[in-house]
């Protein structure tokens, strides 16, 4: 068992590996500048949501194998491994935003101990080169005698699955110039079982961005087929499951709807596309990938107008704040874009989310927070669904039918049954399930079709 340090210890990447590391047996102190959350999370409170995570912490704490610290020079020095997990966020231009990096590194290289191998692994998502520009930095200030490495260990983390993707992984992919510290670092997980990738520390960087954008790519190709399918008369998530048997495509990652958020595949496939530009490359994919992907939101908004005629003075529900389900994040959620939407023309927003209200009633100080689905309906001309939550498919809409005030429910995530929808008698519409008698004649003619949005 292995002393390891966890620099960046109270956010997603970095709490969720140390409590992880610590139910393997390691002993794990996290390092982290926020006294506020250091001090939560030595008294078993989780600034997280996530499942399970919690009970993971505590039993970490209870263990006496994990602790929680702000002082730099009690968790670095003499540890056989630092791990860092700081926020690596998106500027305006998508490049990414390097300077937490920059000061962790600077910090670790500056309390390794003479006389001692120290491994640094890089577990925030990076550009390409970054291991190269911390082991720089790291050079430049660590003391005489010290020895260190540095692996490029990306992770693959879906939020609301966290520790089930970490004690479950596909594969871990371990860059690094000296096979020996790959090697180290690939024994901390051999209790995982899985299938371990060693390469050069730029591809085993890549391999993080490459997933991130094929996978957001999925997604945003179904949804450009769903607006195909609505539009035709046809139904997406029959499509979905007949491309997805084909096992050269696969059914994950083809469901239609209101598209990603979230911390990684925005920050990540824009972070791409600026390294492809700086490359002198010209990322067409990738920014239409963001672009179709962005105009989801606006189409939604727009599609809940033409469907009220109108939403000046409207009183809209809506279903779901996190930008997905199991989770309490906000960053980059398409209900930030969807409610903003409804706002600026006039609506009047009442929203619930199991998890996420909290967070988002400091966002948004207009939208009136609901203790419950049936609350944040009572008196609503329409609901809309844009975070999916089992929950939401559990509720009784007759109930429903009964406090609303109108009768339309716009399902952003094909998460209900439209039948259960259409039973207690209000409308129901979700994404690319295709309209009766919605193929244009001069497509059956060969006329010219002249596009309209």
């Amino acid at each position: 068992m292995s002393a390891i340090c966890i620099v960046g210890g109270s956010g997603y990447v970095g709490l969720g590996y140390a409590t992880a590391l610590a139910e393997l047996g390691h002993e794990v102190v996290a390092l982290d500048v926020a006294a506020d959350r250091v001090a939560a999370l030595n008294e078993g409170h989780s600034p997280i949501f996530e499942p399970g995570l919690e009970e993971l912490l505590r039993r970490g704490l209870g263990s006496g194998r994990l602790r929680f610290t702000t002082d730099a020079d009690d968790a670095i020095p003499g540890r056989a491994f630092v791990f860092l997990c700081v926020g690596t966020p998106a500027l305006s231009n998508g490049e990414t935003d390097m300077r937490q990096v920059r000061s962790a590194a600077i910090t670790i290289g500056q309390r390794l101990r003479p006389n001692q191998r120290t491994i640094v692994v890089n577990k925030s998502t990076m550009p390409i080169g970054s291991a190269d520009l911390v082991t720089q930095l790291l050079a430049e200030h660590v003391r005489d005698g010290a020895e260190v490495a540095v692996v490029a260990n990306p992770e693959f983390l879906r939020e609301g699955a966290a520790l089930h993707d970490i004690f479950h992984p596909d594969r871990i992919v371990l860059g690094a110039s000296d096979r020996q510290a790959a090697e180290a670092v690939a024994a901390l997980y051999a209790p995982l079982g899985a299938p371990v990738l060693i390469t050069d520390r730029r591809s085993a960087e890549m391999v993080k961005y490459a997933a991130n954008a094929f996978l957001a790519t999925k997604i945003s190709f179904i949804n450009e087929v769903a607006q195909v399918c609505e539009a035709l008369g046809a139904d997406v998530l029959t499509v979905a499951e007949g491309i997805g048997a084909d096992p050269r495509i696969g059914p994950r990652f083809l469901q239609a709807g209101l598209g990603f958020g979230g911390s990684c595949f925005p920050k990540d496939v824009g972070a791409l596309a600026h390294m492809a530009d700086a490359a002198g490359l010209h990322p067409q994919l990738l920014r239409a990938v963001l672009d179709i992907n962005l105009d989801l939101r606006r189409r939604f908004v727009a599609k809940a107008e033409r469907s009220l005629d109108g939403l000046d003075g409207r009183t809209i529900a809506v279903w779901g704040l996190a930008f997905k389900e199991d989770t309490d994040d906000l960053r980059e959620s398409p209900a930030l874009d969807v409610i903003g939407g409804l706002l600026e023309r006039g609506a009047v927003v009442r929203a619930y989310d199991p998890a996420a209200m909290a967070k988002a009633a400091r966002l948004m100080p207009a939208v009136t927070m609901a203790a419950d689905p049936y609350a944040a309906a009572g008196g609503a001309d329409a609901i809309l669904i844009v975070t999916p939550w089992k929950e939401f498919a559990g509720v009784d809409f007759g109930r429903i039918a009964g406090v609303m005030r109108g009768d339309l429910i716009l399902d952003g995530r094909n998460l209900l049954d439209p039948e259960a929808v259409t039973g207690a008698g209000l409308r129901y519409a979700g994404v690319g399930r295709g309209r009766t008698g919605a193929v244009p004649s001069a497509i059956l003619s060969g006329a010219p079709v002249v596009s309209r949005d």
